[in-house]
């Protein structure tokens, strides 16, 4: 199988490829190290995967440096036997695109412009490759009932075989991006007969493949700053150095999270069973929905085992979104395949057991949130729930 990843540098694209090449597929990368500039921009710097990309092109069979919008068509036209084409290549945070107007405008040319332009060099170029489009949970917002895979059933309505793309509800304009590309591609295989798999994924956490699990050298970057960390990975890293654990608000806000050797897993699924002409179809991608309290809880009684003494506090979250909702899911579609997912605690524990080592490289004031959704206040204002300011955390 000859696989392009759009985004090779990247979080998953990175662990992709190794994957991929275990796997004896041909890899081809390409990624223009914005994830780098980013992060770097914020003051942030991972624990692991920053090693200069010289040395990770050795994951790929080939590897291009720049912007896949200069290179889609050269790359599609090389390429013609391309079974696949991975989209990662997009600007992963919502937090930086609610930092600014420049933050907010560059998150929608790099992810919705970008693709756009793969969308075309495809139509030209490579109509037959399976597109697959990392998506995000978070296109559906928290809505009040049950979400489906993608589409709306129109049973009701005395429509037995007709669908609809099921509402979405962005809540960051990084979202709102994602939002569009979905429909970008859901028009163009309708119009065009691509054969397109939307990733509906949830919260993905770890560094290491089981592949690669003893080799720091190939371990995928692990960001925990506030900008383009996640929540666990906050929360792991703030255990590092026995910081507190800090919660935004309530800590009710419920998500979906996967290991990132499940990831790979739910992607290997899709690659080796592509939709027909002209489908496109949504996986919802996650193993078990959790809420911030309890993944706090989680990653603080592993953190225990690790003779690690952490406590947990709320702060005044500084994001719109809702603390406490209803949220049912389903994920049948990536399950029916023989998706099996691994458990949160083994998953937390196996990442402890990676970076254990690494807790005197945590910069404590990378946590604490800087970027405030609100129009009304100013972050640096934030308080702990009961307590003083956030400053006074240590």
């Amino acid at each position: 199988m000859k696989v392009l990843i759009l985004g090779g540098d990247g979080y998953l694209g990175f662990s992709l490829a190794q994957y991929l090449k275990a796997r004896n597929c041909f890899v081809i990368g390409v990624d223009n190290l914005s994830r780098r500039s980013f992060v770097k921009k914020f003051g942030g710097k991972p624990l692991t995967g920053d090693a200069p990309i010289f040395m990770k092109k050795n994951s790929f069979d080939e590897f291009y440096h720049g912007n896949y919008r200069h290179h889609v068509e050269g790359l599609l036209t090389l390429h013609e036997d391309l079974d696949a084409i991975v989209h990662f290549a997009e600007q992963p945070s919502a937090p930086f695109s609610m930092g600014s107007k420049e933050n907010a405008a560059e998150t929608i040319h790099n992810n919705v412009v970008n693709t756009m332009y793969l969308l075309w060099g495809m139509r030209d170029f490579a109509p037959n490759a399976h597109l697959i489009k990392l998506g995000t949970m978070g296109e559906y917002g928290t809505p009040p009932i049950p979400i489906p895979e993608g589409f709306l059933s129109l049973e009701p309505w005395g429509l037995d075989d007709e669908k609809l793309p099921f509402p979405k509800q962005p809540g960051s304009i990084y979202h709102a991006t994602k939002v569009m590309d979905s429909v970008l591609i859901e028009m163009l295989c309708r119009l065009w007969g691509f054969r397109a798999t939307d990733i509906m994924q949830g919260v993905v956490y770890g560094v290491a493949l089981d592949e690669n699990k003893d080799d720091s050298n190939l371990w995928t970057r692990f960001d925990y700053d506030d900008v383009f960390g996640t929540a666990l990975n906050r929360f792991v890293a703030q255990s590092l150095i026995e910081y507190p654990l800090t919660v935004y608000g309530k800590g009710g806000q419920t998500r979906g999270f996967l290991d990132i050797r499940d990831s790979m897993e739910c992607i290997w699924l899709a690659l080796n069973n592509p939709p027909k002409e002209g489908e496109y179809r949504v996986f919802n991608q996650f193993a078990y929905t959790h809420s911030i309290s309890r993944l706090a809880n989680v990653v603080k009684s592993t953190a225990k085992e690790f003779g690690l003494d952490v406590r947990i506090k709320r702060i005044r979250n500084p994001r719109l979104e809702a603390e406490e909702h209803f949220y049912q899911v389903a994920t049948d579609n990536l399950r029916n395949l023989g998706y099996s997912p691994r458990k949160l605690k083994s998953g937390v524990k196996f990442l402890f057991e990676r970076l254990i080592g690494l807790k005197q490289e945590v910069n404590p004031e990378a946590i604490l949130p800087r970027i405030n959704w609100r129009r009304d206040e100013d972050v640096q204002e934030t308080e702990l729930v009961g307590e003083k300011k956030v400053q006074s955390l240590r």
